[in-house]
């Protein structure tokens, strides 16, 4: 699931053959797809975890809170880390670093991005966190989510997708919302489950549990949409990073069909299926518009 954060306040590798069908797991229930394509071994959500940590791990040392902090708003936290402290709570209750430090390094601000020419913050936001807690969350939801997208289609695909709704999140935040900064990978994250949905949606006849995949993914997305009402959390940069990464879902996360797939070991006489459905180059080119137009 996405953070509960605080982010407008201050988600090739070597392929071995599968056979037949593999089991994917789901908070409520098993749901099998067929499948004989290559399972990918996923690096690249790893490696964006570990880029994330240590990217707060720099933003913390260069934030040096016993040296910058004031005293208005009381003690660093944690002043045994030295100058990776902790801003006090009153000022940052994530256990993270100052406004002022995040504004620097990139934070995403309407205003410097509009007047200032700084468009790179759209995309250095997603790379910064507020918090210990907010950083947690972030990853550990996209473990969650990214290692079994990746482990079915590749990282180049999950990447692309990572990163553009990421993207998307921020141009949609930063129009809505012109007062605060904003940090965070959520709008990455919701671009994941987009994607997620949109896949079930274009490779829906492979499933062979369809009502289970489909209640089980509603859920989860309902779920982290509510998210968005509390407060300091922006549900902007989440649907806009849901819808970017919805309609990227259609585009790059086809599946040929399985009857195709496995047409060589069909016999000679047997009909063959297309290796895509009309219904699935009808959302490819429906989203790819939408992508272009929007």
């Amino acid at each position: 699931m996405s953070s509960g954060d605080l982010e407008r306040g201050g988600g090739g590798g070597n392929g071995k053959n599968r056979a037949n069908n593999y089991y994917q797991p789901s908070s409520t229930g098993p749901y099998y797809v067929e499948s004989a394509e290559k399972q990918w071994t996923s690096w690249l959500v790893p490696m964006f975890v570990v880029a994330n940590v240590a990217v707060f791990v720099v933003v913390m040392y260069i934030n040096n809170c016993p040296r910058n902090n004031l005293g208005f708003e009381g003690r660093c936290v944690a002043k045994f880390l030295g100058r990776l402290s902790f801003q006090p709570l009153k000022e940052n209750p994530l256990f993270g670093p100052s406004s002022n430090t995040l504004e620097k390094l990139g934070a995403l601000e309407w205003n410097k991005v509009v007047h200032g020419n700084q468009g790179w913050r759209l995309i250095t936001c997603i790379w910064l966190h507020a918090g210990v807690i907010h950083l947690l969350a972030n990853m550990l939801s996209l473990v969650f989510i990214g290692i079994r997208l990746e482990q079915q289609f590749g990282f180049v695909r999950v990447g692309l997708i990572y990163l553009l709704s990421g993207f998307g999140g921020s141009i949609l935040s930063s129009l809505f919302i012109q007062r605060n900064i904003s940090v965070g990978a959520s709008g990455a994250l919701f671009g994941l489950l987009g994607a997620m949905l949109s896949e079930l949606l274009t490779n829906w006849t492979i499933y062979t549990n369809k009502a289970a995949a489909l209640f089980t993914l509603v859920v989860i997305i309902a779920i982290n949409l509510a998210v968005g009402i509390l407060p300091h959390v922006d549900n902007f940069a989440h649907i806009g990073g849901f819808l970017s990464g919805f309609l990227l879902g259609f585009v790059f996360l086809l599946r040929p069909q399985f009857g195709w797939v496995v047409r060589q070991n069909l016999p000679t006489d047997a009909p063959v299926k297309s290796k895509h459905t009309a219904y699935q180059y009808v959302f490819w080119v429906i989203a790819v518009v939408l992508l272009i137009v929007g």
